[in-house]
Formats: structure tokens, sequence, C-alpha cells
């Protein structure tokens, strides 16, 4: 079998959008399930839509992901440069090349020209297309005297070269994911191969650059169907062997029809992007998976579900455990719908999965300011707070109570033997030993030797500690704030309600 090579081809127009990393995500575990490389190329030669820094958001956003490139422009490689705009010399030879086939002409239309035609079209309720039914009556190579051509080009005219589409061919085309398809020539208009400018399109850039890495399989969004076609019969006219071809579905919106955009996540409250990114030109922040507190295999987990199915149905895997099972046979053809509470979910079940230390470690990184507490401390507070925790910061944020008394209370709670009863127990406290078990057997005797049900005794205990009625056990909040700070907080309670 051949070697399996893949690449991920990303534009740095933006970030990095979810489907973008699922794409990613799907062309790693492929090569890595094959024993294959994972390659990552930017094509930069869209110039007027590039956006400093995003090749470096790009790169740092794979990375957080745990989708690590055999090859890039960071890291180099047997068949560098990574990057399109470095490799204009290749794709002057090879236009070139194609120029020499029945494949390819030279176009001299002006834009204002071509307008003029279009108008002309949509006059007679016609919509113009630049293909085999069109090109003999306008300004290019085919129609023009090699005279003509020859005085143009001598006079330094600006041309761009368009890819001859053959007449009346049926292609069929194979796609991994979907079968088998046929398409017409005659329904394919006569692709920009390379811009007046010199530098190719993406159609006739990537086919090279695919076939220069010698990449085997091409993982990509079923936007790029329709080109499926041209980009075929462009190996043809080169003389290559084709990649394998697979076309992603898309990722939908939470709710309704069509594609998930940042739309999609400022009106429903997640991002759509795996990393915060700011625009250079407007300072916006988009937020990102990180940042809003998601972990790194949470993440890549959930992309990976949204389009595939791995054996037994199971919803938890590792990257490893992907990397064992992907199957691009088993992607499914028809789109996958987000949801922002099955993202949630992920996280939660990867916050369990976490040991307190390693939790800690995520806290610390964070802007939380936790000095005042040890790390021992802190250790214990995350394994009782873990459990209800979907983001690391929600450990603090619900158990605000550890690191601050209360200032106010669920007043419900509170009746009036509460005080009475609080104080008395909070005066026995002083000769107990601080352990969770002592305290746990202390609320228990005083309650008995009272006649007292738990509940009376617990119910203004917890709420004197926390504020309101939640938390973990009580006795183990009492343990970990500390003798002083339990009885403070029973007194601060107890002159509060009177």
């Amino acid at each position: 079998m051949e070697k399996v090579r893949v690449r991920f081809a990303p534009s740095p127009t933006g970030p990095l959008h979810l489907g973008g990393v699922r794409t990613a995500l799907y062309d790693y575990l492929f090569a890595k399930n094959q024993g294959g490389e994972f390659v990552l190329r930017i094509e930069d030669t869209d110039t007027a839509r590039y956006v400093e820094g995003a090749e470096e958001y790009i790169e740092e956003a794979l990375e957080w992901c745990g989708i690590i490139p055999d090859e890039s422009p960071k890291k180099g490689g047997k068949f560098a440069p990574y990057r399109q705009s470095e490799r204009r010399d290749i794709y002057d030879r090879y236009t070139e090349k194609i120029l020499k086939t029945d494949y390819a002409y030279i176009a001299f239309d002006t834009p204002e020209e071509l307008d003029a035609i279009r108008a002309e079209f949509e006059a007679k309720g016609d919509v113009f297309s630049y293909d085999n039914k069109t090109r003999n009556r306008l300004r290019n190579s085919i129609a023009l005297s090699e005279e003509e051509v020859q005085q143009l080009l001598d006079e330094k005219t600006p041309y761009v070269v368009r890819f001859k589409m053959p007449i009346d061919r049926i292609l069929n085309l194979e796609d991994i994911i979907r079968g088998t398809s046929a398409v017409n020539t005659n329904t394919l208009d006569d692709k920009v191969l390379v811009k007046n400018d010199g530098m190719p399109t993406y159609h006739f850039a990537n086919i090279i650059d695919d076939h220069e890495m010698e990449i085997s399989h091409v993982i990509r969004g079923e936007e790029w169907l329709p080109s499926l076609g041209l980009h075929k019969l462009l190996y043809e006219a080169m003389g290559w062997e084709a990649p394998q071809f697979a076309h992603l579905s898309l990722i939908l919106k939470p709710e309704g029809k069509g594609k998930l955009s940042k739309r999609d996540g400022d009106k429903f409250g997640f991002p759509v992007f795996p990393l915060d990114f700011k625009d250079p030109a407007t300072g916006i922040v988009s937020k990102g998976y990180r940042e809003n507190g998601y972990l790194p295999d949470a993440f890549i987990n959930m992309v990976a579900l949204l389009g595939w199915s791995p054996a037994d149905d199971k919803e938890i895997l590792t990257l490893e455990d992907m990397c064992k099972e992907f199957d691009l046979h088993k992607v499914h053809k028809a789109g996958a719908r987000f949801s922002k509470e099955k993202s949630e979910w992920f996280n939660h079940q990867y916050i369990q999965l976490k040991s307190n230390e390693e939790l800690l470690q995520i806290l610390k990184k964070s802007d939380l300011d936790l000095s005042a507490v040890s790390d021992e401390k802190l250790v214990k507070i995350i394994g009782l707070m873990k459990e209800r925790a979907t983001f690391p910061k929600d450990i603090y944020e619900n158990g605000k109570f550890f690191f601050e008394a209360p200032v106010s209370y669920d007043e419900k709670a509170w009746n009036e033997e509460t005080s009475a009863v609080l104080g008395e127990f909070g005066e026995n406290l002083t000769a107990t030993e601080f352990t969770s078990e002592n305290l746990k057997q202390a609320i228990h005797d005083f309650a008995e030797n009272k006649g007292l049900g738990m509940g009376k005794v617990m119910m203004p205990l917890r709420l004197s500690l926390v504020g309101e009625l939640k938390g973990p056990d009580v006795p183990d909040i009492m343990e970990l704030i500390g003798k002083e700070e339990t009885i403070s907080r029973i007194n601060n309670a107890i002159n509060n309600f009177k």
C-alpha cells in the first residue's frame, strides 16, 4: 500500500473555525491510524484577505488541540517550503507545462469587458459563464490568431491562464465518504488557474502542492465538491495520478438550517473558534474554547464526534483511542448538528477524569488569586467541588465559601430557635478536634443530646458557613476552613439575624 500522506491547508484569512479544526483532526486521525504523515500547509496566495497573525493562530490552535503536524512551515520537512507564497518558482514551472497542453489557454479579457458581456446576457435573462459556449467569442488565445496573441504579449497586456474544459465528457468521480457521482463537463466553466499577477488560484496551486508533497488522500469540506471534476481533470492534464478524495459534511447550526457560524455562537453563547482571536483591524476579540475553560482533550473529543461514530457508540475517547479507531468510511454523509449542552457535557466528563493535582495546575494557570490558600488545601477543595463543575473555574465560583465568609444569608432557612441552637453548638466546638470524622460525630452527638433532628442542626450550620443551602458535606467544609473561621462564621450568622 502507498504511504499515506494527508494535508491540512488553511488560508490565513482569520481564526480557525470549528469546522476547520474538525478537518485537521480527521486528517490527523486518518494519518496516524494508517501509520502515515500529517502535513500543515499554509495557502496564503489570497493577499487581499490575508490577516496578520492568522498563521500563528492556526499553529497555536492545532498545538493546543494536540494535533501536531509531522511537517509544517514552523517544523520544516523534505517538501519545504510549506507556505504557498514561497513556492512561486514551482508554480511558474508548472504554468509553462500546462500551457503546452490542450488543457489551458491565456485570456486577455479585462474586468470591464467581462462585466459588459455579463450585462448583455442578463438583459436577455441569461447567466454568463466563461465556458465552451462563450470562449470562442472572447479575447483569448483560442479565439485570437497567433499574431494577435503575440502582439498582446509584446505589449505586456495583462492576462490570466484559464483551464480549457473538455466538451461533452462524463466524469465519474469517486469519494471515500459519498461514493460515486457523475458530472458532465458541459456544466463546468473555464476556471482561472493563474491570476494576472502570476500567482496561481487555489485550484491550480493545491493540486501542484498535493502532487509535489506526495499527498495520497485529500480530506476537505463539502464546499469543495463542485470543484472535484476540475481537480480530477487538472491531474489528468498534468499527467499525474490523482489522490483519493473525501469530502466532509457541514457542522450545522444548533437550530434551523445551515452551516454553523460565528453569529450562531454569539446568539446562543458559545465559541466557534478554539482560541480567543483579536481582529487586528477592529480590535474586537472573538472568544475561544480555551479561554472559556474547555480542556483540550474534551474539546477534540467533542469535535471528533461531530460526524464520526466509533465502535459501540463510545463517547469518551482519548486522542490515542481515536487514532486507533478512526475510519473514514464511518464518517457520516449527513451534516452534524452542534450542541452547546453536549460540548459542556464533554468538558464536565473530562474534569471528572482529571486528578485533583492536575486540576490544581489548571486553576493556578488561570487569572484566579489562590495565593491565600495552600496547595494541600486547594487539592482537598477541588476533590470536594469538581463533581459539580463543568469548567475548572466552577470549582472556585461554586466553592467561594472556602475562600471568603458569606456576607448574606438565605433568610427562609432561619427561625427563632436557630440562633440558640447554633450558639450552643458553636460553644462546644472549642474543644473539638477539627477533622471531618470528629466533626460529623460532634454534630450527631449534639443533635441526639438535644433531642433534635439532624436537619435542625445541619441546615443552619450550613447556612452560617456557606450563606445558602448548598455545597459539600458540612464537616468537610468545617475541616477545611478551620476551627477559628468556623466559629467566627457561626457568630456572624447569629449576629446577622438579631
